[in-house]
């Protein structure tokens, strides 16, 4: 009899000790069940919310309400990240510029889960494209016209055209040098024009940093419709851009008080979109950093953040007061000014500071 007692109470210990060894392993392998993830709606003020996520929260459940349902998982799963919790790891990435690892810890989801949601969330919100940024035609194109007429005397300004570089990770391959611009660096030249109200009213972003300005101009949709006089108005541009009946750039050399005037009412113009760039990479601080993804995801972020930028002023969303130094200066060769049609256009508007 106390053989037997013996034996069951060693058995006892035994299988005191596997149950012991069952909870370590469950430890070990950090199951996602057991993860508590906090609910930013409740535990942010909305001035927290917006410094970490650029956006409102009513902003944030709008949105979730247009792409909610590409971002569904394909497999139900105790497991599965909501598309709440997508959007918001992407608004976490896009407004912060961390790492992926980074990202992850703060939402408890591991890095590699974190890349496939920002690529997800930015291809959906890629496509919403058209629905956010909008050239103006009908009464807007008036409005806008009447908006930099006021602020330089200058008039038919339907908008203001620019381009800035996004740097990347160098692609690989043959064609990496074609992404490498004067400056030396990796990257895409992304063209952007915006109106008096400082909104993103076209974005091209498909060409390699070592593009010039007005190549990307030349090949733009935007172009085609100015050519075809589909446009009422005229844009203004740097020296980068040739100038076109429907392209204004300044004058080279001031010869009277009239040029000079023209010169600096342009100027004065033409600023806006480099304000919008200042605004959108402080506003999205992913976009001055290095993006460390394949092209085709690199494409979807930048247009996703143009999205999120015009969502953010049109809902009056105070800019950020992120320690950005200001864009990186990429020289573009000058262009001759020897369009005749452009000629006697800006002459008429040089006409208008007398």
């Amino acid at each position: 009899m106390g053989r037997f007692k013996g034996r069951f109470i060693v058995m006892e210990h035994y299988f005191d000790e596997m149950d012991q060894i069952y909870l370590v392993e469950r430890l070990i392998r950090r199951e996602r069940i057991v993860r508590d993830r906090t609910n930013p709606f409740l535990n942010y003020s909305e001035e927290e919310f917006i410094d970490r996520f650029r956006l409102r929260k009513e902003c944030v459940l709008e949105l979730l309400n247009e792409i909610g349902e590409h971002l569904e998982p394909k497999q139900t799963k105790v497991s599965s990240i909501s598309p709440l919790n997508q959007l918001l790891i992407a608004l976490r990435f896009y407004g912060t510029g961390c790492f992926i690892r980074v990202c992850g810890d703060l939402f408890g989801v591991h890095e590699s889960s974190v890349s496939r949601i920002v690529k997800r969330v930015s291809s959906a919100l890629a496509s919403r494209y058209k629905n956010y940024v909008v050239f103006p035609s009908g009464n807007k194109v008036t409005e806008i016209q009447r908006g930099f007429m006021n602020h330089s005397g200058i008039p038919g300004i339907v908008g203001a055209i620019d381009c800035t570089h996004i740097p990347i990770q160098s692609p690989g391959g043959d064609m990496a040098e074609l992404f490498r611009n004067r400056k030396g660096f990796f990257s895409i030249n992304v063209q952007a024009i915006c109106d008096n109200d400082l909104m993103l009213t076209n974005v091209v972003a498909r060409w390699p940093g070592s593009t010039h300005d007005s190549r990307i101009f030349e090949n733009s949709s935007v172009c085609a419709r100015f050519e075809r006089r589909d446009i009422p108005g005229i844009l203004i541009g740097d020296n980068g851009y040739p100038l076109r009946s429907y392209l204004i750039t300044p004058l080279l050399t001031c010869r009277t008080p009239q040029e000079r005037r023209f010169n600096f009412a342009l100027s004065n113009s033409r600023v806006k979109i480099e304000n919008v760039f200042g605004i959108w990479k402080r506003r999205f601080p992913c976009l001055p950093n290095q993006l460390r993804f394949k092209i085709s995801s690199t494409l979807h972020i930048i247009i996703a953040c143009a999205v999120l930028y015009n969502i953010a002023r049109k809902a009056a969303i105070p800019v950020p007061d992120d320690d950005y130094e200001g864009d990186i200066a990429v020289p573009v060769p000058v262009l001759p000014n020897a369009n005749q049609g452009g000629q006697a256009l800006r002459a008429v508007l040089i006409r208008h500071f007398q």
